[in-house]
This record gives C-alpha cells, structure tokens and sequence, in this order.
C-alpha cells in the first residue's frame, strides 16, 4: 500500500511541473518522510462563508491543516512537504451526490434494454426474442428502456405482444422511468397475479374488462421486479459491478460522499455494502437508505429497520435513512395531487395519484424511527404527495430530524415556506433535459398549464429559506454534477446562483448526511475531500460548465483519481 502511494505522489509532483516555490526536486526526494502535501498556487473555492476564497490547501495525512494564501501556506508547512503546483486550475470540495441508485446501476441483472425512443411496441418481438436467445440459462429475463406511452399507444393488447416475444419462460421488463414494468404471462403466473387480483398499495394491475394488459404500475410493477431479480441470486455480480464500474465512475465525477437511494434489504443488499465496506473497496463515504416496502406488515418491518440502524463515526459506510415513497410520477398520473389529472388512464374511483404510503404511515413510521437515528428520503413528487410528507414530519418529527424530500416537482405556494420552518431540505435533479422549462408543459394535458408550469421550483424554495441539495437520480439523469449545476443556474425562470448550486452539491448534502462538521468544505480541521478541475466555472459561459472535467480526485487525503 505504500509503494503504491509513493507511486500516485510522484506522478502527481512530475505532472505538476515547477512547485510553488521550492524545487521539485527536494521535494521528491522527500517523499518517503513527509505526511504534508501543500496544493498551491490554485483558485480555491471553499464554499466556507468565512473564508470563500483561497490559494493553498495543506494536508497532513487526512486532515487539513491549512486553507489560504500561498505566502501563509509556504510559512506553516514544514520542510519536508510535497508542495503540488496546479497553475491556477479550480479546487471545490469533494461532491455530494445524495440520490442515486449506485448499485441497481452496477447490477449485471438487466440483460437487454430497449429503445425508449422506439413508439411501436410490435419492433420490441425481435429484440426481446434475441436476448431469450443469448441467455438461455437465466430464469427471469429481464430487460429496460421502454417508454410506457408506446404501450398505451399499442394497436393490441401489450400482453400479446411481449406473450408473441417469448412465452416459455417469465420476462419482465422495467420502464425508462422505472414505475412500470412489463411482464408476460408466465411472469404474471409466477408473481400470482390474475385478472381476480386486488391492486397492491401504491400500486395499479392493468386490466382491461376481463383481460390483464401485462402492465404493472408503480408498486404492481416492483414487487414482481424484485421477485424477478430475487431468483438470480446476483450478489456477486451487484459486488463485481460496484469496483469495477460504479466506484470507478464516481472518482472520475470528483464525487466523494452517495446517499444509495434504495437498498432493498430483504435482498441483503446492506450486506453486500458492508461485504465492501470490510474489504476496503470504497472509495467514497455513503450512507444507506433502507427501503420501506408498501406491502410489508408496519410493526415487523419498523422492527427490521431499527436491528439494520448502523452509524459508526469511523466508517466509510452507515445505514442510517430511511428511503420511502409519498407518491409516483406525473406522466402515468400516479404523483399524487390535490387535484384530478385531466385523463383518466385506469378508469379507478380516484384519479389524483396513488400513495405508496399515506400521511398517517410515514407519520408512524417517522415516530417509531426518527428517535433510533434514522433521516427519512422522502420521494414526493405531486403537490398532494409533497404536502402530506410535510404534514408527515411536522406530525411526528423533530428538530433532531434532518428529513428530506426529493424530486418536488409540483409544489403548493402555501407549503414553500414550510420546508425551512421543519428544516426539511428540498432534494432536486435537474440534469435531465425532462426537469428543464422547455419541457414543462409537455404534460399539459395531463396537468393542465397553469399545474405543469414551474416545475421543480428550486428558485421559489430557496427565496422561501430551504435547502437544497442538487442529486443526480443515477441512472434516471447524468451523474456528471458539472451538467446538474449547468442545468441548476440556466433553467430560469426557476434557477439559482453558481454559488448556490455548488453548495447544493457539496455543503448541503454534507449537512443530510450528517457530516457537514467532517466535509462539505475546505477549512481547517476537515478531511480532506475536494477535487480539482480543468476549467474555472465562475470565468467561463454557463454554457460551458457541463464541459468541465475533473484532473484530480482528493478523498480522505489520498489521490485516488488523477485523469489521463
């Protein structure tokens, strides 16, 4: 281990050409004995309102000892320090990336995926038929990447379709978007549903008459996925797929602490985190959010939940949130609203959304859970679902609580100022083309235009006081945060500062992960996370900020990414 630290530290003082002031030379023949690197002659943006801006960092070891001037950096390092000349290129703390779903992205589950673009579902046979071909030894076959509007849009039932592809055993299928799933009829058999069958919470069985449509809404839709992904016992391909692609992605995005927004546990999913964890194959500090299943019995799985609370201060790896879902999505009419949708797709006694789980759940569940150490994620997207998950935390939470909403994508005038009043930070993506103005009003006869407009209002919330943290939803949206602050600062009407955006991702999501005394920002006595660029964002167009890549990857106070 520490040859090969030796070896990063050399290459990164020959690549830095000249150091600050001494001779690079001495400073490589130093290297074995020295613990302090001095980063200099660099423009700092700290994100610390005391001191925002700086020309040095020194490092001892994990710590910083030092953020300002060079002159004063040159003065407090000793002799021995490796002083590392960036020639004026950009250094921000280490980001924040505190929505994704780190491991369903790294899963070798999926074994095709489909043209979403595609809007007829009869050019799906072929594709579907080759993959039961290429893997004939799988029991579930499972496939991505339609778009639910081709199946709406089908000529004939969309179960004789996927039925025609492949018959002989279950297949099933995740929307783009991944509240839907399409399935045949040996999946539907396996899962137990039948035209008899009652909807799950949260969720819709598409029927039509008599006939099931082999379309699964929402929760429908996840309870047989996870049957699905169950039977291929994939926990060593979910490992493999974390060191070699996921992991090594975040480095390259200059991304340093994850919230995984989903681990489903009775997958033992947790386990294979903390199989990463033990083996010391991560490169990143993350905190757990434990999936609370709609369908699950309340007392036995808030039992569950407090035996898997793990906070350990010293760990690269806590279990300590809680992900649940308020309502769905806007464009299969499942986010919920005060409001009925302008189209009724399922033809159900209520047409304004669907709850995975109610005010008066996630009111209990917040109870029984909050006082363990658990901060609940919140998926609310619909005004109905954002302003019954406020009720939720302003019925049971605490000042102890530091709870989050994510997505908020259509919200009430009268509840903008309620997230700063019950400290709950509003959680946004907007890296999708999908979140940006010119394609608000997309759903507009699903919404009306006076609902769809404004969406994901982070400019309201923050003139209303709340915090905002910027997430990527990977694989939903780019997990490159440089196009999630672009997309942040341009998409006015409902956009924000530069500054704002880059505490969105940094300080911010330090504070929901409860770490915001440790990283977040670049002061004394904080661990060193932080990354360097090859761009000055605040000197180039907000056009360009997407453009921006990260040369150096800081974390804990190793050079663990350097780009080629």
């Amino acid at each position: 281990m520490k040859k090969m630290k030796l070896i990063i530290i050399l290459f990164s003082v020959v690549l830095a050409g000249n150091s600050c002031s001494n001779d690079p030379k001495v400073a490589i023949e130093n290297i074995e004995t020295s613990t302090q690197r001095l980063y200099c002659n660099a423009k700092i943006f700290t994100v610390d309102e005391a001191n925002p801006w700086a020309e040095a960092i020194l490092i001892d070891g994990n710590k910083i000892l030092f953020v300002g001037s060079d002159t004063e950096a040159e003065k407090i390092a000793d002799n021995n320090a490796i002083k590392v000349d960036l020639q004026g290129k950009l250094i921000l703390p280490g980001f924040h990336d505190v929505h994704m779903h780190p491991m369903e992205v790294g899963s070798t589950t999926t074994a095709f995926v489909l043209d979403e673009e595609d809007t007829n579902a009869e050019n799906y046979i072929p594709v579907i038929r080759k993959a039961s071909k290429d893997n004939p030894n799988v029991e579930w076959l499972i496939g991505f990447g339609h778009s639910i509007n081709t199946l709406f849009n089908a000529k004939r039932n969309p179960l004789d379709i996927i039925d025609e592809a492949v018959s002989d055993r279950p297949v099933i299928i995740m929307e783009q978007t991944s509240h839907s799933m399409w399935i045949n009829s040996k999946g539907l058999a396996l899962a137990g549903i039948t035209v008899d069958s009652p909807n799950p919470q949260g969720g819709i069985i598409m029927k039509e008459g008599k006939n099931l449509l082999g379309i699964l809404i929402d929760n429908a839709g996840d309870v047989a996925f996870q049957q699905a992904v169950t039977s291929l016992n994939d926990a060593e391909g979910e490992y493999d797929g974390m060191v070699s692609y996921v992991l090594p992605e975040l480095v390259k995005h200059g991304i340093t602490s994850v919230c995984d927004a989903r681990t489903y546990w009775k997958r033992a999913q947790h386990k294979i985190w903390k199989d990463l964890a033990a083996d010391n194959k991560l490169t990143a500090r993350f905190n757990l959010g434990l999936w609370a299943y709609p369908t699950e019995d309340d007392a036995t799985q808030i039992a569950s939940l407090k035996r898997l609370f793990s906070n350990n201060e010293n760990s690269l790896l806590k279990i300590n949130q809680i992900k649940l879902y308020s309502d769905g999505i806007t464009h299969n009419t499942t986010a919920a609203l005060h409001q009925n949708y302008k189209e009724d797709i399922f033809g159900l006694p209520t047409n304004n959304g669907l709850n995975y789980f109610t005010q008066e759940r996630i009111s209990k569940y917040i109870r029984e859970l909050e006082t363990v150490g658990f901060d609940f994620h919140i998926h609310a997207i619909g005004n109905r679902g954002v302003t019954e998950a406020l009720n939720a935390i302003e019925e049971s939470g605490t000042t102890e609580g530091r709870h989050r909403l994510t997505h908020v994508e259509i919200v009430e005038a009268t509840d903008m100022n309620r997230f700063a009043q019950l400290n709950v930070t509003a959680d946004v993506q907007v890296a999708g083309d999908f979140t940006q103005p010119a394609y608000w009003h997309d759903n507009d006869y699903l919404l009306g235009t006076e609902l769809a407009d404004n969406q994901i209002p982070i400019k309201s919330l923050k003139e209303a006081g709340a915090r905002i943290t910027l997430s990527s939803d990977w694989n939903v949206s780019s997990l490159n945060p440089f196009v999630g602050i672009q997309n942040a600062v341009t998409r006015s009407p409902q956009n924000i500062s530069l500054e704002e955006a880059i505490k969105a991702y940094t300080i911010n999501g330090a504070y929901v992960m409860r770490q915001e005394d440790k990283v977040g920002s670049l002061k004394k006595g904080k661990l060193a996370d932080f990354i360097v660029v090859d761009q000055n964002i605040f000197n180039v167009s907000v056009n360009q900020i997407n453009s921006t890549k990260v040369v150096l990857t800081v974390f804990d106070g190793e050079e663990i990414y350097r780009r080629r």
